[in-house]
């Protein structure tokens, strides 16, 4: 498919818009682990993903990080083109957690048709806002979620995105998405074990129930 059907408002740009769009935007392939955006030291531009998937996430000072969300097939991801946004600053990292496929639309570009196009300045704005309500939301859970519950929604995220029940993933990796420590995912996980939820092996978590986590991830 064109990149003409990955950015939602393409049919309502000019002609001219269209033209221009299009000889502007770069095709690239993500290995996985290849970071994108890192804080303010980074601004590759506005990425259309193809294919794939990213993660944004926050780092503390302490080296722990924390999941703000993820992007896959079809996303925008508008936090890489930071250095548009004059008055708004983004501390974040933003990596490729599968091979993915992008094109990526030029910073001084995509600022330039902001300020031509009303149609494409409003469209960011509610994008803007669409990733601002995700981080409202995980601060929700942070403040009023027990841990247990939040893992369970991650189990479940995770089984749906992988499309098995049978996670290959480790306890670390699961720690930086949920901004905790190792030790706490392992703790948890094993209490999980003996309430029949999930099975453990090295490297891999396999969900054996997946209706107890289902009215877990629900309450």
């Amino acid at each position: 498919m064109a990149i003409s059907d990955y950015f939602p408002i393409f049919d309502k740009l000019t002609v001219k818009e269209q033209e221009e769009f299009l000889h502007r935007a770069v095709s690239r392939t993500l290995p996985k682990g290849a970071l994108l955006h890192n804080g303010d030291s980074t601004c590759m531009g506005l990425i259309l993903i193809r294919s794939g998937q990213l993660r944004v996430f926050i780092t503390s000072e302490e080296g722990r990080e924390i999941t703000l969300y993820r992007l896959f097939e079809r996303d925008i991801c508008l936090f890489s083109a930071s250095c548009v946004f004059n008055s708004i600053q983004f501390d974040v990292t933003i990596t490729a957690e599968k091979e993915s496929q992008v094109w990526i639309i030029p910073p001084d570009y995509y600022r330039a048709l902001m300020e031509e196009s009303v149609v494409v300045s409003n469209y960011t704005n509610q994008l803007m806002a669409t990733r601002f309500t995700d981080v409202m939301w995980l601060i929700e859970q942070l403040m009023w979620k027990s841990f247990d519950k939040r893992l369970a929604h991650f189990l479940m995220e995770e089984c749906a995105i992988e499309n098995t029940h049978v996670l290959k993933i480790t306890h670390e990796t699961i720690a930086a998405h949920l901004g905790t420590a190792r030790e706490v995912v392992t703790r948890m996980l094993k209490y999980f074990q003996t309430e029949g939820i999930v099975r453990l092996t090295r490297g891999t978590i396999e969900i054996t129930d997946i209706e107890k986590l289902k009215q877990l991830d629900e309450t």
